[in-house]
């Protein structure tokens, strides 16, 4: 991760309602857009880490569907972490970051198996010690 995207989340934990301003893709035709195809969006949600797949995404939670003490079902935004502009808090510690650890296991368990929790320096110590058990699991169920 770039230095220049760790200095946006040097403040930001699991739990806090975040407010992410980020670029999206766009489509069009060169005729009528002026040459500009920048699409600025802005997104808040309750930030439970970042995930890799083919690309990192920052996973932002909106509603959480809580189904028992550990299991959730989420409406997430997954933003490219490369796509990143600004990020702030807008109130720490909204949910325990407890909270926040079991909707990322929830949310970890029910994406593609392809796809990692990043732990680089976006993640509490205890959810390094999933993270690894994560592996561990996944990496067993292929052999």
């Amino acid at each position: 991760m770039s230095k220049q995207i760790q200095k946006l989340f040097e403040n930001v934990k699991p739990g806090d309602l975040i407010c992410v301003d980020w670029c999206d893709a766009s489509t069009g035709k060169s005729s009528m857009n002026g040459g500009v195809v920048d699409v600025p969006v802005r997104s808040w949600g309750v930030f439970l880490g970042v995930i890799e797949g083919r690309i990192k995404h920052i996973i932002l939670a909106q509603n959480s569907f809580r189904f028992t003490d550990s299991i959730f079902d989420l409406d997430y935004t997954a933003i490219p972490l490369g796509w990143t502009i600004e990020v702030k808090v807008v109130a720490a510690s909204h949910i325990e970051e407890a909270a926040a650890d079991d909707m990322m296991r929830s949310f970890a368990k029910n994406s593609n198996s392809q796809a990692r929790l990043n732990t680089a320096g976006l993640r509490s110590p205890r959810m390094s010690v999933f993270v690894h058990r994560m592996q561990r699991i996944r990496h067993d169920e292929h052999y």
